[in-house]
Parts: C-alpha cells; structure tokens; sequence
C-alpha cells in the first residue's frame, strides 16, 4: 500500500467512525504530500504495513498535527481546528504551512507509534466484570495487557449508563453512555484490591508529556474523549509496566493469591501480538484456568477484532471463566466504544458463584 492511499483508507475510516475533521486532513494530505521533503523522505523508509494495523504512519502524522494545536505552537493551525470553524481553503493552507514550519517536529513526533487510551471501551469492560461477578463474587485483581496509560484498568471508578440502568458507584468520576442494545447486565459491587497492567511503551497520564501524547491521538472535533481522558486520568493510580506481555502475564498469573478473583482483560490489543505469543498468552491462561479453584477463580474479559478492522462490525466481546471452563459471547462493541450490541441477560446467579 502506497502512503496516499494509506491516507485515503484512513480519512474513509475516521469519517465513518465520526470524525469530518480527521476525514478532511487526511484528504488534504493524500491531495498535496510532498514525498521530497525532509517528513516524506522520513515516512518513505518505512517497510511493510504502514497502515492501522502497523505502523499507522497516517495517524501518527495527524497526531503530531493535533500536538501542535494542543501545545498551541501553531496560530493558524490552531485556528482552522475545533472549536473554530474553517473552510476546506483555510484548513487546507493551515495543514500545509504546518507541515513545513514543524517539520522537525514532526519527524521527532512520528518516531514513535499511535499510543491511544481510549476510556470508552470501558463500558464493554464494565459490563463484561459484572458478568464475571455474578459467577464469582470476590475481591478482585486486576491485570491488563497492552495497558498503554492504564486508564482501563480504573473501570470500577466510572459508570455505565445504558439507558434502562446506570452501574457504578454513585460518586463516578465520569459516566460512559454508549448506545447501548440489549438487557443490562445484573449489578455487581465490584473491589479490586489490586491492578496492573503491561505495555511495550507505558505512558504515565500523571506527567504532561506522556498526557499529550495520549490527547493528541484523540481526533479534534471529539472533544468528549478528550474530557473523559482527562477525568480517567484523575483517578490513576495502577501501575503499568514496561516490557513483554506474555512473559508479565506468567509472572502475575503465578502470583494469583487465595481468595481473589484473577481478571485479566484487554481491549484492541491482542491483534497486534505475534502468532507465537497470542499462542503461549492462550496456553498460560488456559493452563491457570485448568488450576483454578472456586477460592481461586480466574476470567479473562476479550474486546477483540475477529473480522472487519475497519470498525463497522465493531469488536467481539468474550468472556471466559474458571473453574468450569465457561465461555460467554456477550455481544460487539465499536472499536471507540460509541455503541454496545450486547448479547448477555441478567440472570439469577449461577451455581459457579462463591461467596
């Protein structure tokens, strides 16, 4: 795939996905990319799927863009960007000029791949643990893979509204309402009593730097993710570390103590791990669920792609439990978390609950 047209995929995608904005830049830099400059010649040395589901040169160059106007280094960027209206003129020429006059920028700023914490996909992880509780009511321990700024790991201080019930505790410090199909899940009192996560690159949402990398990521003319992230961040406390995911998640599922529920979650994640390792990741948590106890249970809550990457069928939501081998599809979210097609009941509980 050529960068232009990898441009052209993604402003489709972004459009689609609810954001005119991004689907504009994204066209304005398939229309006018200049391959001889010093930023062209930089994206031309990358090798392989230079897409979203590699190295994502589109959105990381648009993030840059969006950096300049959150750091305020570019009038006229800043201008032509929500909340301020702008023609396609005006847009186009502020693009352009940027791309020239932070040009080292963002060359420095591309370096790095797209690092998104998107705080929506909690809705799915909520719903998906109040399942899980009404299997195995305990305190919980929480572990993530592919973490980013572990702000998904601080569910248990959001709420769910899903239009016939809210879940969650009364003083949330945000409320997630996707449009939401189907029952709402049977409330649950979640306690997790420790959380931690793992990521090849963690950033730290408590530090202004790695804060506007995870805000720039966010597409401009959303400014509710931007508020949400930033409520997320309020609150986060968990430790997410540096380093390969399979190898922590041996380590923590070793460590699960007695008397705790082991939840292992992640959300848009295990795609981009190699065959081998979504391979060993599967076996080790099969092999720990194998172990499990009524007093040591153990779910691992899935928001995964199992088809279209463009987002129009959105992710599969799964849930597998331990001990008894149960696995539940509870429906498909949007890969944003903008809608839930939820496929679980609330029910009475189950005999695989413990007190």
């Amino acid at each position: 795939m050529s960068l232009l047209q990898a441009f052209r995929d993604q402003s489709d995608t972004c459009t689609r996905m609810g954001s005119p904005l991004m689907g504009r830049v994204l066209r304005i830099l398939a229309e006018n990319w200049d391959a001889d400059s010093a930023l062209g010649q930089k994206m031309a040395q990358y090798q392989g799927d230079i897409g979203p589901a590699g190295h994502s040169l589109p959105l990381r160059i648009c993030g840059g863009l969006h950096a300049l106007v959150l750091q305020d280094r570019d009038a006229g960027l800043r201008a032509a960007y929500p909340p301020n209206t702008s023609s396609d003129a005006q847009l186009e020429e502020a693009v352009l000029i940027a791309l020239k006059t932070h040009q080292d920028f963002l060359i420095d700023w591309t370096q790095s791949p797209p690092q998104t914490n998107e705080v929506r996909r909690s809705a799915a992880l909520m719903a998906m643990a109040h399942v899980t509780l009404s299997h195995f009511d305990r305190p919980i321990v929480l572990s993530e893979l592919g973490a980013s700024g572990g702000l998904n790991l601080m569910w248990d201080h959001f709420a769910l509204d899903t239009g016939s019930a809210r879940l969650g505790p009364k003083d949330a410090v945000l409320t997630l309402e996707p449009d939401w199909t189907g029952a709402a899940p049977q409330q649950a009192y979640p306690q997790v009593v420790n959380r931690s996560g793992v990521d090849l690159n963690p950033l730290n949402p408590n530090d202004p730097a790695d804060l506007l990398r995870l805000t720039a990521y966010l597409w401009a003319d959303q400014p509710h993710r931007l508020a949400l992230t930033k409520a997320a961040a309020s609150v986060m406390d968990a430790l997410v570390e540096k380093g390969d995911a399979i190898n922590w998640l041996a380590t923590r599922l070793e460590a699960a103590p007695e008397g705790h529920l082991h939840i292992i979650q992640h959300t848009v994640a295990w795609q981009y791990f190699p065959a081998e390792a979504q391979k060993r990741g599967t076996d080790l948590i099969e092999a720990a669920g194998a172990r499990a106890t009524p007093t040591t249970p153990l779910a691992w809550m899935q928001m995964e792609t199992d088809g279209d990457a463009t987002g129009a069928i959105g992710a599969a939501l799964t849930l597998r439990l331990w001990p008894g081998d149960l696995t539940l599809h509870l429906g498909r979210a949007d890969f944003h978390g903008r809608w839930i097609k939820w496929a679980g009941r609330p029910a009475a509980r189950r005999q695989l609950r413990v007190g």
